[in-house]
């Protein structure tokens, strides 16, 4: 993002003057760029709570602060390591409250790269399946393979493993 509206955001948010104009907040759409999320984002993270209610001018706009900014680009940073909500909500409470060890941060974040290497694994054995599958598709072949699979009481994730008939 260009540095000269970054400035502007920051003086858009902590109410100092742009070109004269007094600014007391961001708007919904400002915030939303400047923490890079799509603003019905925004909105979703308020509805769940994950996003404090914003200030409302008398028109009924919505004027954000530095700490929704702040949040907002915590939650996104959280997750694009693939932090669930309620994951999420553990670390900003263990931050809000300025009582959090780093070992309970650590802890939330040890149970998470568990999920996301067992997804790894699983994700590792699908690959081999496919290749083997797609390896042996050919054209001289009538019966394909990855149909025959898909087509059979065999499960997909387990081969020799079978499921019930229905």
């Amino acid at each position: 993002m260009c540095s000269l509206y970054l400035v502007q955001v920051q003086a858009e948010i902590f109410g100092m003057s742009i070109g004269g104009l007094k600014i007391g907040g961001l708007k919904i759409g400002k915030l939303a760029e400047a923490a890079e999320v799509n603003f019905e984002t925004v909105r979703y993270y308020e509805r769940i709570g994950l996003m404090p209610r914003p200030i409302r001018t008398k028109g009924g706009h919505r004027h954000y602060g530095y700490e929704h900014l702040r949040r907002l680009t915590f939650i996104r940073r959280a997750r694009e390591l693939g932090f669930h909500i309620e994951e999420i909500r553990s670390l900003l409470a263990l931050d809000k409250s300025g009582n959090g060890s780093c070992a309970d941060v650590k802890a939330i974040a040890a149970s998470h790269l568990a999920d996301v290497r067992e997804k790894i694994s699983a994700l590792t054995k699908m690959e081999r399946t496919l290749a083997v599958l797609i390896e042996g598709c050919t054209e001289e072949r009538s019966l394909c393979p990855i149909l025959d699979l898909l087509d059979s009481q065999r499960d997909v994730s387990a081969p020799g493993r079978t499921h019930p008939t229905i």
